[in-house]
């Protein structure tokens, strides 16, 4: 399954790795209550680190993982509350070259986001219920993403320790039934993902089905589940949530 990120080695563009993917670099987070997030950021060992200088929006961090706090209105973030409530409105992966991961999505069906209230001013395209995925190539000994909007609260760039979280694992996708192999299919050949694992889980009441897949690079895992019937776990959360994510 491996490699992880704490030893995997540095991403190139190659014909396994088309779009040079390198790894997650944060997850965005917006809530009708913004203290909610924090107040379990803190408690979960997140430090904030930075905030925008010109946005509403703060930068947790703990060990390598980075969770944007988007506040701001009238965005993207602010339209994903409204149709969903607490949410994931985005993601960001670090990729070779920025550029080059944008040119060959879109040019394989993926749709370009250009609006101004992005979070980061990074190339992106339209993803899993409408959510962005942002590609960012500076990170690392290429410096940081978030220095020229964001303004640091202490040191530059810093790696709190927190609790003992040091790297974002996966992040998974609940879809509706008949959409599992379409998302699959968005990844795989847009991205060149692969699946790992696939799972048909039968119980006494309900069921699920879930492809769980690997970036090129090992960095990024993302299982997408379906539900078997309109009983599960993933329908009430496609229910509560309004949409898929």
């Amino acid at each position: 399954m491996g490699p992880f990120p704490h030893n995997a080695p540095p991403a190139t563009i190659s014909d396994a790795n088309p779009a040079g993917t390198d790894g997650f670099e944060f997850v965005e987070f917006a809530h009708p209550d913004p203290q909610a997030l924090e107040k379990l950021f803190w408690r979960m060992g997140y430090t904030e680190v930075a905030r925008h200088k010109t946005k509403d929006i703060s930068l947790y961090r703990q060990g390598g993982i980075n969770y944007v706090v988007n506040r701001e209105p009238d965005t993207h973030a602010a339209r994903f509350i409204a149709a969903h409530g607490p949410c994931a409105p985005a993601m960001a992966w670090r990729v070779v070259d920025a550029k080059h991961a944008l040119r060959r999505a879109v040019a394989l069906g993926a749709t370009e986001y250009t609006g101004a209230d992005k979070t980061l001013d990074v190339p992106a395209v339209v993803g899993i219920g409408g959510s962005l995925l942002y590609f960012v190539d500076q990170y690392g000994a290429k410096g940081s993403p978030y220095g020229k909007e964001f303004n640091w609260l202490g040191e530059a760039d810093p790696t709190p320790k927190g609790v003992g979280f040091y790297y974002l694992d996966h992040l998974t996708h609940n879809v509706r039934r008949g959409n599992m192999n379409t998302w699959y299919r968005f990844y795989a050949e847009t991205f060149n993902f692969r699946e790992i694992r696939f799972f048909n889980i039968e119980g006494k009441l309900t069921g699920l089905h879930s492809r769980a897949l690997t970036s090129p690079c090992g960095k990024i895992r993302i299982p997408i589940n379906e539900s078997a019937d309109d009983k599960s776990q993933i329908e009430e959360y496609l229910k509560e949530y309004r949409g898929e994510g």
